[in-house]
């Protein structure tokens, strides 16, 4: 199945669609402004050694010096155990002293930027350690078989004069050599631009850039089903095809430049896709239905029936939707790039058979996530439990924020509930105090409600307290919200 990658770039922000048979399987946003520091490479100056500190304050070139720890300096450990102290820092560093730094954290509030000596770039398999010599194993692959095997096949693939070292990542497991070979010499010539720049450029420089969002495109997501790969803006299509003739040769052929009136992303209805991707609510083709609730702990997605009789029984309806909504599922945490505890509700199946079919069916089309997860069995609850990796935030955390109204809770109290709350707070405010007139603020639903149904109470309470009441609506109040005014 043939797989079309659409990539919409403006000067705020990035955005990547995955397009299978039609529909949208992924989304990828990077905004500018929100673009962070880490894992860049600068050429830095020592503006002060502090012996006291064991630091230094470096400048690369932003608003405030970046901070350097003796323990982050490469030069300074001397490798004989870790009892061993390292060597101290105004030993290793001067002020004026120019060196390759790479930012470790990124600045926050008052602080700058943190920083290492020890550069690591990262490749689509591997992650590059040019100062170091050792070939480590992700922790995730965890047979002792495996990791020799991968260290021996990585070996046997690096230069005789390769003099670096290596982590190897867990989407290595299945590469082949030649994929391992690739990344091997793109994060070579990587080093390689990175030390001509420390020779010929000047101090606080920016070296390296981990790569922008369309340029990841290119070393995480083309693969041999990869159709196609369309860019709507000219400038950045030129600059991704040279990216491409240095780095990733073989994707040349699959750029295009996208130069049609219609916008890209709704010539592909994908504008209709993130609109549906951040309801609750997900329509299958039968009529069934995915109700997404995503909470901090866990996401839950509950299958329904909705208006599907199609089947030739209750069971057959039931298991018919059950297969689409695994389908659906597998989509909507690509789309949604949902992580963490994933809890699904199935329709419940009394045969044993459908429930298999079922979870073969979920399990088959999660194969193509490229996050790592891992589903169990039906539990005795009938629910499927799963993981998946958070790689990135999820689209809602991105596009969206706590709704003012109700807080992120995902409902407001009813019109009547606000209405009955100003009436016991009237109450409990005309036992403290004895002003002439009591004024409620509130929303215009609110105040209709006192106008209409209400007002009968109202009155009855005002004849209690022996207070006038008045009304105001306040247009930019939300339904929940009110005050009540002493005047």
């Amino acid at each position: 199945m043939n797989e079309d990658i659409l990539i919409n770039i403006t000067p705020q922000e990035t955005r990547v669609a995955l397009i299978l048979q039609g529909a949208v399987q992924e989304l990828h946003i990077e905004r500018t402004l929100t673009r962070g520091l880490a894992g860049n490479v600068y050429l830095g100056k020592v503006v002060r050694v502090l012996p006291g500190m064991q630091s230094a304050f470096i400048d690369i070139g932003l608003e405030r010096a970046a901070f350097l720890h003796v323990a982050d300096i490469w030069e300074a450990r001397t490798h004989d155990g870790p009892t061993v102290a390292p060597t101290a820092i105004e030993k290793i560093l001067f002020d004026g002293q120019v060196l390759t730094v790479q930012v470790i954290k990124d600045p926050i509030g008052t602080k700058g930027a943190r920083l290492s000596t020890q550069v690591s770039i990262a490749g689509r398999m591997l992650v590059y350690l040019p100062q170091d010599s050792h070939i480590g194993i992700s922790q995730k692959i965890e047979k002792e078989s495996d990791r020799d095997r991968l260290r021996n096949r990585l070996q046997s693939l690096l230069p005789e004069e390769e003099k670096g070292g290596y982590i190897v990542r867990t989407m290595a497991e299945e590469a082949s050599d030649t994929d391992l070979a690739a990344d091997v010499d793109y994060l070579r010539k990587t080093w390689g631009a990175i030390c001509l720049g420390a020779r010929t450029r000047p101090a606080t420089s920016l070296l390296y850039q981990d790569l922008n969002l369309a340029q990841r495109v290119l070393r995480d997501f083309v693969h041999d089903e990869t159709a196609t790969i369309q860019v709507d803006s000219r400038e950045n299509f030129v600059a991704l095809v040279e990216f491409a003739k240095a780095y990733t040769p073989s994707e040349v052929a699959r750029l295009q430049h996208y130069s049609g009136e219609r916008p890209l992303f709704d010539l592909y209805g994908v504008e209709e896709e993130i609109l549906r991707a951040l309801g609750r609510r997900v329509d299958l083709k039968s009529g069934g239905y995915l109700i997404v609730d995503q909470t901090e702990a866990m996401t839950t997605i509950d299958v329904n029936t909705g208006g599907f009789v199609g089947g030739r029984n209750f069971a057959d309806t039931i298991f018919k939707t059950n297969l689409e909504a695994a389908q659906a599922i597998a989509r909507q945490l690509r789309l949604r790039n949902l992580g963490g505890i994933i809890v699904l509700d199935f329709i419940d199946m009394d045969n044993a058979e459908h429930r298999n079919a079922v979870l073969t069916e979920l399990k088959k089309t999660l194969s193509r996530d490229r996050t790592k997860v891992s589903v169990s069995f039906f539990s005795a609850l009938g629910l499927v439990e799963m993981t998946r990796k958070r790689t990135r935030e999820s689209l809602a955390h991105i596009l969206c924020e706590p709704c003012p109204a109700c807080a992120g809770k995902g409902q407001v109290k009813t019109s009547r509930t606000i209405c009955y709350e100003i009436l016991r707070e009237l109450l409990r405010e005309a036992k403290q105090f004895n002003p002439r007139e009591f004024r409620i603020l509130a929303s215009q639903e609110v105040v209709d409600l006192f106008l209409e149904e209400e007002s009968q109470h109202l009155a009855l309470l005002g004849d209690f307290i022996g207070k006038r009441i008045s009304l105001q609506v306040e247009n930019t109040y939300h339904q929940e919200q009110y005050d009540v005014i002493l005047m």
